[in-house]
């Protein structure tokens, strides 16, 4: 792009450190973002998420926590994104007594956390396999007149398979039918895999033999390229839904490219 005389804006180089920040080359991702700023290009609060997010996939906590500290010294507020994608580094090191910690900030800083934010939570409790502590903030969360949504529901279902329990893996698939969440593609596959003996794995085919619900042919062609074990699709986090963290860069080129001669704000 330079090569051809153009100046990369804020959208070019969000872009790249979104695509190095999936590829866990979080160095790079911030290479790019110092060159930006090298550029006179000012970041805007979505160019700190995306990079914020390069380092929380890893659970880099202490390169996250410099980079939420940097938004605020640049006045660029933080929202809610920015501490739930904060909140993600702390559960993804893991450590979940950070992340407790920093929900709770999140409250004390005026912002009411929604089921993203505690479904990072409960990914963390299942990840480690706290299912006690998983529980409590399903209830919390459930309390405070929060739906569970798809991904929060098949999180529960695959830490209770995963620690032995198909009984309770098989309720929690019902659970998110009744819920008024129809069971996906992806919701099924894991509860296929969770089913180990040949008793299991009946009791699954017959379960979903008469679901009532399935994904429409959209949906299913997006889940399968996270492939079928569920660590895949937990691998990258969806917790934050793709339309909370991820810029619409064609919509806010217009608004958002701000280029400046000397540094930014």
């Amino acid at each position: 792009m330079q090569r051809s005389g153009l100046q990369p804006d804020v959208v070019s180089h969000a872009l790249l450190i979104k695509a190095y920040g999936k590829a866990r080359r979080e160095e790079e991702a911030l290479s790019v973002f110092e060159e930006m700023l090298n550029a006179g290009v000012r970041p805007t609060q979505k160019a700190y998420n995306i990079l914020l997010d390069a380092f929380a996939i890893s659970g880099m906590v202490e390169q996250a926590r410099t980079v939420f500290k940097s938004m605020r010294r640049d006045r660029c507020t933080p929202d809610l994104c920015s501490y739930t994608t904060m909140l993600s580094a702390y559960v993804n090191a893991p450590d979940m007594e950070g992340a407790e910690k920093f929900f709770r900030r999140i409250k004390q800083d005026g912002f009411e956390p929604n089921v993203i934010t505690y479904g990072t939570l409960i990914k963390g409790y299942a990840k480690t396999s706290n299912l006690e502590k998983m529980m409590e903030k399903y209830e919390e969360m459930r309390v405070c007149g929060i739906k569970a949504n798809q991904t929060v529901f098949t999180t529960i279902m695959d830490a209770y398979g995963k620690n032995g329990d198909f009984g309770s893996a098989l309720v929690w698939f019902k659970e998110m039918e009744s819920g008024g969440v129809p069971p996906d593609r992806k919701a099924k596959n894991v509860l296929l895999s969770l089913a180990k003996t040949v008793e299991e794995q009946t009791e699954a085919k017959q379960l979903l033999g008469h679901c009532s619900h399935f994904a429409d042919e959209q949906t299913v062609d997006g889940l399968t390229k996270y492939g079928d074990n569920y660590d895949d699709f937990d691998d990258e986090d969806e917790f934050r839904d793709d339309a909370e963290q991820t810029v619409s860069f064609e919509e806010e080129k217009e608004d958002e490219v701000v280029v400046l001669g000397s540094g930014y704000q």
